[in-house]
């Protein structure tokens, strides 16, 4: 495997992974999970890029703007943030990798050498195994139900690793 001096970047999904209930809330509702902040300036400690990346399609309805993430996802301490917004199919909402690869192609990353926390399977995970990026699970938001009752939905990768949440995640990025 490879030292925590070698990942290049970690993406961290927003609902259900950070904070929420892994449904939509707007920004100036949405409220992190008590140890989510701790996790962020953990990562940030070692250097490492931390990138949120969200399919947030209830912007294209008018419901929230991307400034508003962008504002939020700053203030958490992110270093930059990649937001779906589209409705429609799309090369960037997931499970397709296009977040990631513009990410990748902007800040010059080997996406081998990244990390993907998330709770949704069948998005995160599925993003994170295109691009052979390391993948972590977490149980909260629809973590648990990923894992179980819509585990069909994802069967063909593993994620690397379970967390309980976001802390645990880190914790084990921070100690290999």
């Amino acid at each position: 495997m490879y030292s925590n001096r070698d990942v290049h970047a970690v993406f961290i999904d927003r609902d259900g992974t950070i904070g929420g209930t892994g449904h939509f809330i707007h920004p100036r509702d949405f409220e992190l999970y008590p140890n989510a902040q701790e996790a962020i300036r953990l990562l940030k400690e070692t250097g490492t890029k931390v990138f949120a990346f969200t399919n947030q399609y209830r912007i294209s309805r008018g419901q929230a703007t991307i400034q508003e993430f962008e504002t939020q996802f700053r203030e958490f301490g992110f270093d930059q943030a990649y937001i779906c917004s589209h409705d429609e199919e799309c090369n960037c909402r997931k499970p397709k990798p296009g977040m990631l690869l513009q990410a990748a192609a902007e800040h010059d990353l080997d996406l081998t050498r990244c990390i993907v926390i998330g709770d949704v399977g069948d998005t995160d995970m599925l993003a994170a195994h295109a691009v052979g990026a390391t993948k972590i699970m977490v149980r909260t938001g629809w973590g648990e139900a990923s894992l179980t009752k819509f585990r069909d939905k994802w069967a063909e990768t593993e994620p690397d690793y379970i967390a309980t949440d976001i802390l645990e995640a880190v914790h084990w990025i921070v100690s290999r």
